[in-house]
């Protein structure tokens, strides 16, 4: 029983970050195809991304209060198809923007979701999460390998075919996952969502959240770009990138082992800093095949550790009944905010590549100074 409720909840993952293999490496080079300049890709980033601050909260209080996570991962998926096929259509700057920021209006409400109602699923097993979470990082990886070589063969036009099979897939995927039963009334909490949002220990843990994000920008937004400015070959991408998921997974394999040794804090700060170095590396050696290989493998911390650490922060941090809002919170506000500025940032500083190691440079102290400031979190017991 338990193995088939193992490979719904994998499928899931898998298809969900699908898609975010897809979009993360290549809707620069799909808009880049488009005769988009790198500040007008940069803009349409940052918009769409700033969607993911609304997306998650639209629907975390429905959940909390009705207990009922998978109809919305359901609406979300089938929602977020429907959007993304209007890009068959359209070719121009806002008709872009809109479809897009549409898609990640409703893509992003699933992941809250399907984090809380996994966690209840595995009986809140760190162990049993990490494996199911990382089916996700395997779909990711072949949708990044398998992209790459795909738009390089034919254009990068192929991108909106492929997002909409894997969307199919993803909504397909959730039709055969089954809601956990949540027991509301034993959950009920006494203290306000407003009180743990505004705590000292959470403003630190987002604000630091939120600077990692930001460093993100050049990584996601110009990546697959750089990497063709420099002459790479059209698969490198996606074996670059692989490399940093293949270490991901390595990372949600034994999250359990860390998790027991050293506390959540010491896990955040190491994931933060780690992410300023790797993107020195990428700014000043990126032409170093080798040197590239092993900033990519600090992907294992910079997103791999970093969220497990801060799923455990939050399960710690929120009630039963605010995990969703708590979840839509961190990932609205981290990923949204903190995203969409970097995104921005970076499309402004590119200037069309001559600005990239200075992007990069920009990135690395926007991680570092994450760091810093994630040394003044409280201690915290270990997961």
């Amino acid at each position: 029983m338990f193995s088939g409720l193992f490979a719904r909840l994998s499928s899931t993952y898998f298809w969900y970050f699908s898609i975010l293999g897809l979009v993360t490496p290549f809707l620069a080079v799909f808009l880049d195809g488009k005769g988009f300049t790198s500040l007008e890709i940069g803009e349409i980033i940052a918009i769409v991304t700033a969607t993911r601050i609304i997306g998650p909260a639209l629907w975390a209080v429905l959940a909390d209060k009705t207990g009922q996570q998978l109809p919305i991962i359901r609406l979300g998926s089938l929602l977020a198809c429907f959007s993304f096929s209007f890009l068959f259509i359209s070719n121009s700057y806002w008709p872009i923007t809109f479809c897009l920021a549409l898609f990640t209006l409703f893509w992003s409400a699933i992941l809250p979701q399907l984090e809380v109602m996994t966690l209840h699923s595995v009986r809140r097993s760190a162990k049993i999460y990490s494996r199911v979470r990382l089916w996700g990082s395997l779909g990711f990886i072949a949708l990044a390998v398998i992209g790459g070589e795909v738009m390089s063969r034919f254009s990068s036009q192929v991108f909106t075919y492929l997002g909409l099979i894997i969307l199919l897939a993803l909504y397909g995927s959730t039709l055969l996952v089954k809601q956990p039963k949540i027991h509301l009334s034993q959950t009920v909490s006494k203290v306000s969502i407003f009180t743990k949002i505004t705590d000292k220990s959470f403003l630190i843990f987002f604000l630091s959240g939120m600077l990692l994000q930001a460093s993100f920008g050049p990584y996601y937004g110009f990546f697959a770009l750089y990497l063709r400015d420099l002459t790479y070959p059209g698969y490198a991408v996606g074996l670059f990138i692989s490399i940093g998921v293949v270490a991901e997974i390595g990372i949600f394999i034994y999250a359990g082992i860390l998790f027991k040794y050293f506390s959540i804090k010491t896990l955040l700060i190491f994931s933060i800093f780690i992410t300023g170095i790797r993107w020195y590396l990428i700014g000043q050696f990126a032409d170093h095949g080798a040197i590239l290989a092993i900033s990519q493998l600090f992907h294992a911390a910079s997103f791999g550790l970093y969220h497990g650490a801060s799923i455990q922060f939050i399960q710690q941090h929120f009630d039963t009944n605010q995990q969703s809002r708590g979840q839509a919170i961190y990932i609205g506000g981290v990923f949204g905010l903190g995203g969409a500025i970097g995104a921005y940032v970076a499309g402004t500083l590119w200037l069309d590549g001559a600005g990239a190691q200075l992007a990069y440079n920009v990135a690395a102290v926007s991680a570092l100074l994450g760091a810093f400031i994630a040394l003044f979190l409280p201690k915290m017991s270990r997961s």
